[in-house]
């Protein structure tokens, strides 16, 4: 049995791998029931955890998983503050599977991956699990440790691949950490199946052969480090903190919510772009829930609650999941009867515009004073921008409101209005005159309106 289990919003992959009544998990996530679940089915004991490497991204479910099952926890050489280190060659024996340890340092020193062995089909690896080692159509980053440590790092990740994974034989298959639209990794390709000799075949960075090009190659690549990144290091260092069960946040009326934000609480709306914009609790944070799990770390602090509000309390589940899966333990409660309820108390809304990518491109072409602010990262900002925009990464822009322009219109730009609506609510707090513009860059290409380099 071999199943793989996929944490929304994070694109993060955890696997389960069993036979003979004895199960192992590899990476799991910290809302981990699901686990058990699967072991419920199939009938399996969950023996062993197996860590990649000191995941940065998301706090890792390890001990949690290990509380409730006893399970041995195995991780890479570094002084974690749990489990037991494995090393190059130990074997963890699950009957007719085996996984033996891989060490594959680069993204992290300690990195390892797990081959899989099938005993009653040959000697020969049917699998590996890679972590943020290798990826389909990607390689890890090797950057998280400064830009000092990349030349210590790329070196040891290109041996790694070249020496260790692409040994294994074109037929293996590979199970990384991570899909398409995790911040692990540069350009993940969104399909989550592949195998060495795929990869040897298509991914761009297996096809640079000498060392110090790949190292070239690495030292230019530019990627965002969320600031999140370090507190997940270090949470996942020490040992996770265990939940026991998910948070369950009571449903609070609106005089309850505005006691709680005076006395330091954050809002958070995740409700979509165009709801937030049509009317909204003054100081709430826009994050649609659709990139919560990658942009909550860049604006959120982790020493506040958090408070939410939604379409409905259908939804509080998926969001707490979401927020748990980074850190975010204290989840004081939600918004009872959501903005309607807010409104009927008699309390203010606050509201914005927003417009289609065509009406913007109408703005401009009337010569009307707007200023165009494109959020994306840098890498889609060189990919194709509109002419004239300002840049500044969302993740940046609470810092940096200054350098946006006063006493004009500003319309602000993502991929597709998402992340636009969390830059336009913070302006729109500091006093900005905002547009969101909904389909963004997306959408503007659609429309066939140019997009410069």
């Amino acid at each position: 049995m071999l199943k793989k289990i996929k944490a929304e919003g994070l694109a993060h992959l955890s696997y389960m791998v069993g036979s003979d009544g004895k199960a192992a998990v590899i990476d799991p996530r910290r809302d981990c029931g699901i686990y058990l679940d699967i072991a419920d089915e199939e009938g399996l004991r969950i023996t062993h955890i197996l860590e990649t490497h000191r995941n940065e991204d998301y706090v890792t479910g390890s001990r949690e998983l290990g509380s409730m099952t006893g399970a041995t926890v195995l991780h890479g050489d570094m002084d974690f503050g749990y489990g037991q280190l494995v090393r190059e060659g130990d074997e963890i024996d699950l009957g007719q599977a085996v996984l033996r340890a891989l060490a594959t340092p680069g993204h992290t020193p300690e990195s390892m991956s797990y081959v899989l062995y099938d005993r009653s089909a040959g000697p020969e690896p049917v699998g590996v699990f890679t972590g943020d080692t290798l990826f389909v159509g990607e390689v890890g980053r090797t950057d998280l440790f400064g830009e000092g440590k990349i030349e210590e790092l790329a070196p040891m990740l290109f041996d790694s691949i070249h020496g260790k994974l692409l040994p294994l034989g074109e037929s293996t298959i590979i199970y990384p950490a991570h899909g398409a639209g995790s911040p692990c990794g540069g350009s993940i390709s969104d399909r989550e199946e592949s195998t060495i000799g795929l990869e040897l075949a298509q991914n761009k960075a297996l096809r640079i052969g000498r060392r110090e090009d790949f190292v070239r190659m690495k030292l230019e690549e530019v990627l965002e480090k969320p600031y999140y990144f370090a507190r997940m290091e270090d949470v996942n260092l020490v040992g996770q903190p265990i939940l026991g069960r998910l948070p369950r946040p009571p449903a609070l009326a609106p005089g309850e919510l505005s006691r709680f934000t005076e006395a330091g609480a954050v809002l958070l709306d995740v409700r979509a772009p165009s709801s937030f914009a049509g009317g909204h609790v003054p100081g709430s944070i826009n994050i649609p829930r659709e990139v919560l799990p990658n942009y909550a770390g860049w604006v959120l602090e982790y020493d506040r609650p958090v408070l939410l509000i939604t379409d409905g309390p259908e939804v509080l589940d998926a969001i707490v999941r979401m927020l748990v899966r980074i850190g975010y333990d204290d989840i004081a409660g939600y918004l009872g009867g959501g903005v309607e309820a807010w409104a009927k108390a008699g309390l203010p809304l606050r509201s914005f515009p927003s417009i289609a990518p065509a009406e913007l491109n109408a703005m401009l072409e009337k010569g009307e004073d707007v200023h165009v602010l494109d959020v994306r990262t840098e890498k889609e900002w060189n990919s194709g921008r509109i002419e004239g925009s300002q840049h500044v990464f969302v993740g940046y822009l609470k810092g940096r409101t200054d350098e946006v322009p006063r006493g004009r219109k500003v319309a602000v730009m993502c991929s597709s209005g998402l992340r636009g609506s969390l830059a336009a609510g913070m302006l729109h707090d500091h006093g900005f005159d905002v547009l969101n513009v909904l389909g963004g860059t997306g959408g503007w290409a659609k429309a066939g309106l140019p997009l410069v380099k």
